[in-house]
């Protein structure tokens, strides 16, 4: 038994480093159009929060290393993804205010009063239900993209890899949380797999292949003509989609 839940545990890891790092596509691209665009970063803010009293978790609760190993990785790449948003997202999407309240006000907090007030189980167990609570959140956080697929008919606001990888993850951790009869790891990512099983149905409804691959021609072509300015006259009247 013990050997299977290593296995489950290290497959879980594998599984979360992904998690983690299949947004990178969406921040290469608003780093290169130097916007967030529609992009929520509620999401980021969520996960780095969740991950990191996960870690804490990990560290407090005996046998939990796996947990605390993965979510301090976690913690470093949404570092990255909270600063890239905190940098390139408007004003009016209140990204600081919202980094303050939940990554340093609210952990802060939560670090402060568990370590100074509580002990022994006790402390496992708030630390616990915080995680729980978090991580749901967490996996809910896509829900206003969601609403935004359904009401545009669209998927290109909600990351394909980042659901695909809500549902593996959700999965496995959940299993794996069955071996080790962890109630707040598994009840948090059970919903994370039900949320993430729902976003891939949402992007079979919704994906339009012909839509995306003119996106990707448009590109294509919009990039050929910054090499070669020449291409096309300066006082054309055609968009780069009119001349696909």
């Amino acid at each position: 038994m013990e050997g299977l839940v290593f296995l489950v545990g290290v497959i879980g890891n594998i599984i979360s480093v992904f998690m983690f790092l299949s947004p990178g596509t969406t921040f290469v691209r608003i780093v290169k159009n130097k916007s967030t665009q529609e992009f929520e970063s509620f999401p980021y803010i969520c996960t780095l929060l969740s991950s990191s009293l996960w870690t804490y978790y990990g560290l407090t609760k005996p046998g939990s290393f796996l947990v605390a190993t993965v979510n301090g990785f976690g913690v470093a790449v949404e570092i990255i993804y909270v600063s890239l948003f905190l940098f390139f997202a408007p004003p009016s999407k209140r990204t600081g205010i919202m980094i303050g309240i939940m990554n340093v006000g609210f952990l802060g907090a939560a670090l402060s009063m568990t370590y100074l007030l509580l002990n022994g189980e006790v402390r496992i167990d708030a630390i616990g239900l915080m995680c729980a609570g978090l991580n749901i959140i967490m996996y809910a956080s896509p829900l206003s993209a969601m609403k935004r697929v359904v009401t545009t008919k669209s998927v290109e606001y909600m990351p394909f890899l980042l659901s695909f990888f809500f549902f593996l993850n959700g999965g496995v951790w959940t299993f794996y949380a069955v071996l080790v009869r962890d109630f707040f790891l598994g009840v948090p990512n059970a919903i994370g797999f039900v949320l993430g099983t729902v976003q891939l149905v949402l992007y079979a409804i919704y994906i339009n292949p012909n839509k995306a691959s003119k996106h990707l021609a448009a590109d294509l072509v919009e990039e050929r003509w910054q090499k070669q300015p020449l291409l096309i006259p300066s006082n054309s009247t055609h968009s780069v989609e009119d001349i696909i």
